[in-house]
């Protein structure tokens, strides 16, 4: 399919000017991270990509270092006593996902796709088989992130992804883009302790 080759060519542009554009805020994060918590400044964790392969998914550390390892938040007792105070604000605003432009550098991810799954989320996994959503690179942002979110079930968020894999375009790929710019700054629908992909 054409769009899919250049799909990743803007892909590989608009990160690039991503990462150029917004390296003020990523400095600001860093050493705001470094104040706030001992510990490394990204967190990286196994997720599946492309054609079920595995790839380390970065973000920026908005969680303790002794928190349990591979766990989804939702699945944590008392999630919130893991979530640092910078963690928290990141969390909100959704800027712990920018590190996740260098994926979409190296080619494992793309700017619009499906969320990836951890690597141990077999319930999610197996939805999104019945519905070819593996045959894609996973996003930073996607069709069940501007409907609903954490507030989807498993099969809801399976469903909506099997439909952008059904419909990808241009043109779906920017109407997400632009919902989204409106869902992170209205934070609709976070739900802390609640996030399958933290």
């Amino acid at each position: 399919m054409f769009y899919l080759k250049f799909k990743r060519c803007y892909d590989f542009i608009l990160a690039f000017l991503g990462l150029l554009l917004l390296s003020p805020i990523y400095l600001i994060i860093i050493i705001s991270i470094k104040i706030d918590s001992k510990g490394p400044i990204l967190f990286k964790q196994r997720r599946v990509g492309k054609n079920k392969k595995l790839f380390n998914i970065l973000k920026f550390r908005t969680m303790r270092i002794d928190t349990p390892k591979d766990t989804p938040t939702h699945m944590l007792e008392n999630p919130e006593q893991w979530i640092t105070k910078m963690g928290r604000f990141l969390r909100k605003t959704s800027l712990d996902e920018l590190p996740q432009i260098i994926n979409i550098l190296k080619g494992n991810m793309s700017i619009v796709g499906p969320r990836p799954a951890l690597w141990n989320q077999d319930d999610l996994i197996a939805e999104r088989d019945k519905y070819n959503v593996h045959s894609v690179l996973p996003g930073l942002t996607g069709y069940a992130q501007i409907n609903g979110r954490d507030a989807l079930t498993i099969s809801q968020k399976a469903k909506l992804d099997g439909d952008y894999v059904q419909k990808i375009s241009l043109r779906m790929d920017i109407m997400i883009l632009l919902k989204t710019l409106v869902k992170v700054i209205r934070t609709d629908g976070v739900i802390e302790g609640n996030n399958e992909h933290k």
